[in-house]
């Protein structure tokens, strides 16, 4: 059966519903009954558009990654410098927590062992993609001497994200985002 133009209003509404119920349960945690629930369409016309749910999650994820390299471009376009980036990048977590979700790839990590590999391979990339911006964020501060950190900038970006990562797990187990503001806060006091 042919597959729907990636385009399309309806395969974009689909993705949609994905993907907050990715963001709130995880990949394992709902199926194709609850996409159609909600847009109160067939599963066969999901079946339509996504033909396996692997298929969905794979391009849903390749959206997301899509979305966040355009949202990191915004930052580099509009900040000065790297401090302003790097509360520019945290504000992107803090501001998916507070509409009671978690970071896509955050939430797909956690499953990351029951993953079909072309998902595992996408959020991989994304967090390669967070990885190398971030690092080249933190050796532009540190140039600029508006960042400090000891080490690789690589490893210090990846204790970042790591961090990040990590708080909003927190801060969603305790529905506190305030947990998670006062820890990015401190993650970007102790770098500049």
């Amino acid at each position: 059966m042919a597959t729907a133009p990636r385009n399309s209003g309806t395969s974009q509404r689909i993705l949609d519903v994905a993907e907050r119920l990715m963001q709130v349960r995880g990949y394992n945690g709902f199926s194709y009954a609850d996409i159609a629930s909600t847009l109160r369409v067939t599963k066969a016309s999901l079946h339509y558009h996504f033909p396996s749910k692997a298929e969905l999650g794979t391009r849903l994820m390749e959206r997301y990654t899509h979305n966040f390299l355009a949202a990191l471009a915004g930052i580099d376009a509009a900040s000065a410098g790297a401090r302003e980036k790097l509360e520019r990048y945290i504000a992107i977590y803090s501001d998916v927590l507070a509409n009671n979700r978690m970071c896509l790839c955050g939430m797909l990590a956690a499953e990351y062992a029951t993953l079909p590999k072309t998902i595992k391979a996408e959020v991989t990339r994304f967090f390669d993609v967070n990885e190398t911006w971030v690092t080249a964020v933190l050796e532009e501060g540190r140039q600029s001497a508006s960042v400090k950190f000891a080490g690789p900038a690589l490893e210090a970006a990846r204790v970042l994200i790591a961090a990040l990562e990590g708080a909003m797990m927190l801060a969603r187990s305790y529905g506190d985002v305030e947990r998670f503001e006062r820890a990015s806060k401190r993650l970007l006091a102790g770098l500049t």
